[in-house]
């Protein structure tokens, strides 16, 4: 009888659960500069070879692990007013940077793939590409709404309202915090986001 066997697509989806499951406890008690494949596999009690086959170095099992562990909901609301629904998603956003352990594993990747093309192009078009694309679809339905100014560069003002996060998150000892979100998003409205007075 083999009837309650596990399949072989399942053995496989078990198996690869606990290697991202390994990379991301590992990655939190070492750090991400002594993660290794050999720990990983070692910790998910697999063979170095079975992980080679499925992704080509450390840094591309920890991205796959990290953007599969995310739980938050990073979409935009609409409720006809932009400064809420920046504000909304902002919020949403800096509270998954501002948690543990995501923050300082995501910081990780991001330094990571300033070093593997590899990584980069794959955190590129798994996570921050999709986040540019609804934020800009976002945008440029306030603009056309007339809560944004037509002048406004959207690439820009997104930079802008971002940028501060990653800086924060890369650069410095404070943690990014949704304290700063209202802050942010008030002081680029009163530098010319927003329509011209009167309009």
């Amino acid at each position: 009888m083999t009837d309650n066997l596990p399949s072989r697509g399942s053995r496989g989806a078990d198996r690869t659960a606990s290697i991202m499951r390994a990379t991301l406890d590992l990655a939190q008690e070492v750090g991400y500069a002594k993660l290794s494949v050999e720990g990983i596999a070692a910790r998910a009690g697999v063979g170095k070879h079975t992980i080679y086959r499925r992704w080509p170095s450390k840094g591309a099992v920890f991205l796959d692990a990290l953007l599969s562990s995310l739980d938050h909901d990073l979409n935009f609301p609409y409720t006809g007013d932009i400064v809420a629904d920046l504000r909304e998603q902002m919020t949403n956003a800096v509270a998954l940077l501002a948690s543990p352990p995501f923050g300082r594993l995501y910081a990780a990747l991001v330094g990571e793939a300033q070093h593997d093309p590899a990584v980069a192009a794959t955190l590129y078009e798994r996570f921050v590409k999709p986040q540019i694309d609804k934020a800009i679809a976002r945008l440029k339905t306030a603009q056309d709404e007339g809560q944004l100014s037509l002048d406004l560069d959207l690439r820009m003002a997104l930079a802008i309202l971002y940028g501060a996060y990653y800086h924060n998150l890369l650069l410095l000892p404070d943690a990014v915090s949704v304290k700063d979100v209202d802050a942010v998003i008030d002081t680029l409205f009163k530098i010319g986001f927003g329509p011209p007075q009167g309009a």
